[in-house]
């Protein structure tokens, strides 16, 4: 998955894995145990994990187009790979329909997909005209709906909550006046718009980002499905099971930071005044593999600008039970 495109030419070809080695070296793939692939997009993590032992990996991705892609993988790997269609939030129950209730690793790589954004059909990207849309499983309400039918006060609010955007007001505002004329349907309508009442930032990046990037998230629920997956990974995991997670911006790289330190027992202790917690209730489920996020390379931005706002976070699972059902 992936941050905004990136300027015209910079473009990698089809969708690159961000930080391929470092989220299998987290891992650490060993033969006879089995990995779950969460946001299979190309299939580039469970590729490489397949790759690094001989191992079991069922791939899980909403996007039945990016799971149709998969025969080269899947007649590669043949009786080691599996692809399952639906959200990685419901993976217990994904894999339990398959028999599965415990694995050794999960790889998330969270957001878009290159194969996603570049498709200007599935209306993701405002480089690229295309019909608003912005849904990955191709259902539910579309970006489209969002923008025409909500009232100006939620639509500045999502705006600013999902896209940190500090003008949401004034987007929200142009978004009103401007569906009272002519319903906004098209990627280019929405991103002209955004462009003429939010000024190009010092650092170049187009002022239609963060518009879209609320709206491809509330669109989406994809803070509500990290939360729901994180949970899952935690009720999968067995003891030393390692979790690794690739975030591409602040609100779901935040959101993996204080799950995991508040099941490892990093986060910030509470006032000494307040009541002492029960033994179960701290005791750590997750074990951080480092204290520091880990970022991409010189060499590896320089080769995909796609993924320099990447960040992974790992930890292993504690023998400890989970905190509370998937």
């Amino acid at each position: 998955m992936t941050p905004p495109t990136p300027p015209a030419g910079l473009i990698p070809p089809r969708h690159t894995s961000v930080l391929l080695s470092e989220v299998v070296d987290a891992l650490a793939p060993r033969d006879g145990a089995v990995y779950v692939d969460a946001t299979f997009g190309a299939g580039g993590y469970s590729k490489a994990i397949l790759e690094a032992a001989d191992c079991t990996v069922w791939g899980i991705d909403r996007d039945a187009e990016a799971l149709a892609q998969s025969a080269d993988l899947l007649a590669r790997f043949e009786g080691r790979l599996t692809v399952l269609n639906g959200p990685f939030g419901d993976m217990v129950h994904l894999l339990a329909d398959v028999g599965v209730d415990k694995i050794d690793g999960i790889a998330l790589d969270l957001g878009v997909s290159s194969m996603q954004i570049d498709e200007p059909d599935r209306g993701f990207s405002f480089r690229a005209d295309g019909p608003l849309d912005m849904r990955m499983a191709q259902s539910g309400m579309t970006a489209a709906e969002v923008v025409n039918q909500l009232d100006e006060t939620e639509l500045a609010n999502i705006i600013y909550r999902y896209g940190e955007e500090r003008l949401s007001r004034r987007v929200a505002k142009a978004i009103v006046e401007t569906r009272a004329e002519t319903p906004i349907t098209r990627t280019g309508q929405l991103a002209g718009l955004v462009r003429r009442v939010v000024r190009k930032s010092k650092d170049g990046i187009d002022p239609a980002t963060r518009t879209f990037q609320a709206l491809r998230i509330y669109v989406n629920d994809e803070l509500g499905e990290l939360e729901r997956g994180l949970c899952a990974a935690e009720t999968l995991l067995r003891p030393g099971g390692r979790l690794c997670v690739v975030a591409f911006h602040s609100l779901e790289d935040r959101q993996v930071k204080e799950f995991l330190k508040s099941g490892s027992g990093t986060a910030a202790k509470p006032s000494r005044h307040l009541p002492v917690q029960s033994k179960m209730e701290v005791e750590p489920t997750f074990r951080l593999l480092s204290k520091r996020v880990v970022k991409p390379s010189a060499e590896e931005t320089a080769a995909n600008p796609r993924a320099r706002s990447a960040r992974l976070r790992a930890a292993e699972r504690t023998a400890a039970p989970a905190r509370k059902a998937a």
